[in-house]
């Protein structure tokens, strides 16, 4: 009966250690869990960012607005007939 008791024990140990420690455990899942959370966060984010380059991409191919606001910004172009002017602070 003793050697019963003894075997069942060390089985409820491992049993246990796998539960808490091992490959598999609850550990490993919080971690999983945690890890999730932040993929979703990012996913998120990039979703948010796609839709947003999509509208500029959309923009760009049906208006000219959107083609002419960037030649002026981005490249300080100017339309036929304009006048630049460059002011300086002092």
């Amino acid at each position: 009966m003793k050697i019963l008791y003894v075997l069942l024990g060390s089985i409820f140990c491992a049993l246990q250690y796998q539960l808490w420690i091992g490959e598999n455990s609850i550990r490993a899942l919080n971690m999983l869990e945690v890890e999730l959370d932040v993929q979703g966060a990012v996913n998120k984010e990039m979703a948010e960012r796609n839709r947003l380059l999509e509208i500029e991409v959309l923009d760009l191919k049906n208006g000219l607005e959107a083609v002419e606001e960037r030649a002026r910004s981005e490249l300080g172009m100017i339309e036929d007939g304009e006048t630049f002017y460059l002011l300086i602070e002092k």
